[in-house]
């Protein structure tokens, strides 16, 4: 058995080796024939001995049964989306922001290659790769570790060496190749299958794919750039910029981008912008701009973040690629809030990786200004390399009989008559049981930032409103397991997580209620704004126009909007049948900075057990803390759970105050006189 466990042994780290010399140097070392007879002396010998058989062995790229559906994950650390910048002096205005913060240092710069994919988060403790998720919200996403195992390119095990990190967090772009894409379309055609339209849309199916095996056959492959050590060691490496983390990368054993390049002023960064805007179409993978990040560590810690972005990185997007092609029609399209969104039909036309046949006309004022006709010969282009819109009109080649477009009276799709508001551009359809509408709204209701329903999808969604079992949000909460179970692919289990999922959702807080209500221009952050200063739906349907526009950030087409929705029937009626459910319509929200963590500043790590880390946090803010993702001078103390990271030794390092997870929930309970229960993890929004 020794010397068959030697042999198994020498044949994973042969075939790791040649892995690595393959996907990651593309310099091969034998050829496909030796690699597939390596691959097959391995498969056969842990055939023979199935004990031997371990998680990170080359053969397990590939296994197990299909999933049933994707666990939510929070990032320890968020996935923050970059900014954007289009010109040499929107870079210059990034430089001078970095510049004013670090005073008398002078930043050195990285730029890398922005590649046109899906970004990942690879989690490895003792080398190896436990945990893949999706970036989803930044906050939370998508545990897809069964499908990033079957890309050759990651690796399922670190490298080992001397002064190499085990425990580690590693960010990477998951992406096709041109040529992986085209292959992958030729086979779909063969097949008789719906073709991708571009490498980015294909590598985003893929990933959200339930089937390993499956996912296995598509060619996905993956570039990394950030690395970020786990727990104790992340004091041990001497890791000091970005560029030496881009090298310990490699050492690793990941690909990373062979263009990436130090720079001292801000005309290298641009010329190297330029020089990839003219050069993109030479490599054999999508990229649709540069990033641009502050070398050194300690300066990206110095610069921060926003809520959304890092202050210490940019992306500067590439101008959008342009064609010509005729516009055929013009369709209205009715969105969620009733507006009627013009969309122009176009002559099949390839652009940036896509074919292209429709493009947003955005409105009627906006058709005018440009005077768009059916007929015309239009140029197109993608705005951020994603959505096709029309730039203008190719007027020398416009026939002549050609006719102004006019905003037709009534709904496309219900024919209720079509209301042009004062003060706005858009042309609305004000019949709430508009078809078009419905589905939206209650995919909306449904949604991560509102009332969180998971298991409820837009395919559901249009089984339910199709078969006529639900006409508005409001009818969710009378669903039943009955009623459930002969809607195709509805299992018992499907059906019960559902149901679990709407009695959850019931305690969501005020401001994501109202959120959800889907009132016209109402964000999240309006929201919150109406929840503190109503308190209750049933407060802020009586509330004037004159109150509304004097609170803070609302403003008066807000206002108008909200007395408009409350002051529809119909809205009424949905509302009543949201409060008869059960859903929370009303709480007593406690002003800024009172509560029992008034003043604080609290820092969660890891698993915690009765609550979800968003509960926790909802717990936090509820009574006037304030949520940090990393321990400083000003943290007050960490709420700690299972297996806690780095953040944990630097409070224990740093002597600042540790809270677990039971005297946590026993000082809310005791300050707000209500119980949680034990019996199943609960998501507490306050």
């Amino acid at each position: 058995m020794d010397s068959v466990k030697q042999k198994i042994d020498d044949l994973r780290t042969a075939i790791r080796k040649h892995d690595h010399q393959y996907y990651v140097l593309a310099d091969p070392l034998i050829s496909d024939s030796e690699y597939d007879a390596l691959l097959r002396a391995l498969a056969d010998l842990e055939e023979a001995t199935p004990e031997l058989i371990t998680p990170d062995s080359p053969t397990q790229r590939v296994g197990g049964a299909p999933q049933t559906g994707f666990a939510a994950v929070i990032h320890d650390v968020p996935m923050l989306s970059l900014g954007n910048t289009y010109s040499a002096e929107e870079m210059a205005d990034f430089e001078t922001r970095v510049r004013k913060e670090l005073t008398e240092d002078d930043p050195e710069w990285i730029c890398e290659l922005k590649f046109d994919g899906i970004a990942a988060s690879l989690t490895y403790v003792d080398g190896l790769l436990t945990r893949a998720t999706t970036r989803g919200d930044g906050v939370r996403g998508d545990d897809i570790t069964a499908n990033i195992r079957t890309i050759a390119s990651v690796p399922l095990r670190l490298m080992h060496g001397e002064g190499l990190p085990g425990n580690v967090e590693v960010r990477g772009e998951i992406f096709m190749s041109r040529q992986g894409f085209e292959a992958l379309n030729r086979r779909r055609e063969m097949a008789g299958e719906k073709l991708f339209a571009n490498p980015r849309n294909a590598t985003a199916g893929t990933l959200k794919m339930l089937d390993p095996v499956e996912v296995a056959r598509r060619p996905l492959a993956c570039s990394a750039y950030y690395l970020r050590m786990i727990g104790s060691e992340a004091e041990d490496f001497g890791v000091h910029t970005h560029f030496e983390a881009l090298h310990l990368l490699r050492q690793l054993g990941f690909p990373v981008s062979r263009h990436a390049a130090r720079c001292q002023t801000l005309w290298e960064v641009m010329d190297f912008c330029h020089l990839w805007e003219a050069e993109r179409e030479s490599l054999d993978y999508e990229i649709d701009g540069v990033v641009v990040k502050v070398n050194r560590l300690d300066h990206q810690t110095r610069l921060g973040r926003t809520s959304k972005s890092p202050r210490w990185a940019i992306a500067y997007k590439f101008k959008a690629k342009q064609v010509t092609t005729v516009l055929r029609a013009i369709h209205l399209q009715v969105g969620r809030t009733g507006v009627v969104t013009p969309v122009a039909e176009l002559d099949p036309v390839f652009l940036a990786g896509s074919t292209i046949s429709r493009a947003t006309l955005h409105n009627e004022e906006e058709i005018q200004r440009k005077d768009i006709r059916m007929g015309d010969t239009v140029l197109i282009e993608k705005g951020g390399d994603v959505i096709p819109k029309v730039v203008k009109v190719i007027e020398e080649k416009r026939p002549t009989d050609s006719q102004p477009f006019v905003m037709p009276e009534r709904c496309p799709v219900c024919q209720s008559p079509l209301v042009h508001a004062e003060g706005e551009v858009a042309v609305r359809c004000e019949n709430l049981a508009c078809p078009a509408q419905v589905h939206r709204r209650i995919a909306h209701f449904a949604a991560r930032g509102a009332m969180d329903i998971d298991g409820l999808g837009e395919a559901l969604i249009d089984q339910l409103v199709d078969q006529q079992m639900i006409r508005d949000y409001g009818d969710l909460y009378l669903l039943s397991r009955e009623a459930l179970l002969p809607l195709e692919r509805m299992g018992g289990k499907r059906a019960d997580n559902l149901l679990k999922a709407l009695e959850r959702s019931k305690l969501r807080p005020l401001d994501r209620v109202i959120f959800g209500l889907g009132i016209p221009f109402v964000g999240t952050t309006a929201a919150v704004a109406l929840a503190d200063a109503y308190q209750s739906i049933s407060a802020l349907s009586g509330a004037t126009v004159e109150a509304l526009a004097a609170i803070d950030g609302l403003g008066p087409v807000m206002a108008q909007s909200v007395v408009a929705f409350f002051g529809q029937p119909e809205n009424q009626r949905i509302v009543q049948k949201l409060a008869e459910a059960g859903v929370r319509m009303a709480e007593v929200r406690k002003e800024r900075g009172q509560g029992l963590f008034a003043g604080q500043t609290v820092v969660i790590t890891g698993s915690l057990a009765r609550l979800t880390r968003e509960g926790a946090k909802a717990l936090v803010e509820a009574e006037g803390g304030r949520i940090s993702s990393s321990v400083g001078k000003k943290t007050s103390f960490v709420l700690v759970g299972a297996n806690p990271g780095s953040k944990y030794d630097k409070a224990v390092e740093r002597g600042i105050k540790i809270l677990d997870e039971s005297t946590f929930v026993a000082m809310v309970e005791k300050a707000e006189r209500r119980h949680f229960p034990e019996d199943d993890q609960l998501e507490i929004a306050l």
